[in-house]
């Protein structure tokens, strides 16, 4: 089997600071580095991330981090000439449109590439609310369009755009970073919810979180991520604790009676998008409660592996009736599910059929 050598261009992948895909990518490229290949994900230094890292220079990827300006991203770009295989993600922060452009030079030197979009909704929607979007002419150019979420309306769309192949490689499970460890205290609660305040999650939260500690107030809740400490309620049962460091994961997850996971509205709407949260929460042996959306079945069996609700006020009947010997037993098979299909050594292994398999048609609609 030929070894690839990836250049990855990404957000971060040392700091998970206002950086939810930093999970996804560590979990696959260290599965993919797993199965003989190099990675050298590049990352420009913005919005602090570097100041809030969460691990040193992993040794499945070599880490570049790069000024933020145009001349240290093309000494990047040129870093990467001999790559075998040249990966944008969305979302890097810093100048996506140039880069969106400018990788796909490197199909002249023979490398495939390809666009990996960590929020295909929102991108979707952008794309169709402006006909003047750059990325309506990239799209058919690149060589694959990879999604972490989105199923079959995810792929339709991207294929109606000219991409010429659309498969999602959804989020998963890391069993070496995400996994059972002793309860804390200091995460002991009722319910946990952790993410950042985005405007596209926000008003879903204050349905599913806040309006759920409303309805029980004899009940304790805890909310993690950056974005909470101004001008959101203040409820005597809330705990606001700001941002949750990746090395605080497993026992946030395991201390609580329940661990909530809310989509962002983009993903909701389209479905078969589950959040790196739910992977890792459950993973955790968490008792995950999680908003409603389309495909939940396809990762976790509803009523036997998670709890879904379509409403706080659901989610609060479903903590009024939750024991603690139930919400364990959910938790256990939970995790059973994950390990036997929905790790990243799966996922990584569909990566590789995508990569060194081109010349067959790949569009999944699963």
């Amino acid at each position: 089997m030929p070894q690839l050598k990836i250049a990855f261009f990404g957000s971060s992948l040392v700091s998970a600071y206002w950086n939810g895909a930093a999970t996804y990518y560590r979990g696959m490229l260290r599965a993919f580095h797993e199965r003989g290949h190099q990675i050298t994900f590049y990352e420009p230094d913005a919005f602090d991330r570097q100041q809030h890292r969460d691990i040193d220079e992993p040794p499945y990827a070599r880490s570049v981090v790069y000024p933020a300006t145009r001349e240290a991203l093309q000494q990047c770009l040129e870093d990467a000439s001999d790559a075998d295989v040249v990966v944008k993600a969305s979302g890097v922060g810093v100048f996506d449109e140039e880069l969106e452009a400018a990788v796909l030079a490197h199909q002249s030197r023979g490398a495939q590439v390809i666009y990996w979009d960590v929020d295909a909704p929102a991108t979707l929607e952008r794309i169709d609310n402006d006909p003047q979007d750059p990325m309506r002419q990239h799209i058919p150019a690149y060589d694959a369009i990879l999604t972490y979420g989105g199923g079959p309306g995810v792929v339709q769309a991207f294929t109606a755009l000219g991409a010429k192949q659309c498969i999602p490689l959804y989020n998963a499970l890391d069993p070496e970073s995400h996994h059972p460890v002793p309860e804390e205290e200091r995460f002991a609660c009722d319910l946990n919810f952790a993410g950042n305040r985005l405007p596209d999650r926000e008003e879903r939260v204050m349905e599913f979180f806040f309006k759920a500690a409303e309805i029980l107030p004899e009940k304790r809740f805890l909310l993690a991520g950056n974005g909470w400490d101004q001008n959101a309620p203040e409820l005597p049962n809330v705990n606001p604790m700001g941002h949750l460091y990746t090395r605080d994961h497993n026992a946030f997850n395991v201390s609580p009676r329940a661990v909530l996971n809310i989509s962002r509205e983009s993903m909701a709407k389209m479905g078969y998008s589950p959040a790196t949260r739910v992977f890792e929460a459950a993973g955790a042996g968490a008792c995950l409660i999680t908003d409603a959306w389309k495909g939940i079945e396809q990762f976790l069996e509803p009523g036997q592996e998670c709890l879904v609700a379509h409403s706080g006020q659901e989610v609060a009947d479903i903590l009024k009736n939750l024991s603690f010997g139930e919400s364990r037993e959910i938790g256990r098979r939970a995790r059973t599910r994950l390990l036997q299909e929905h790790t990243y050594a799966h996922r990584a292994a569909e990566l590789e059929a995508v990569l060194l398999q081109r010349s067959e048609p790949l569009v999944s609609v699963s």
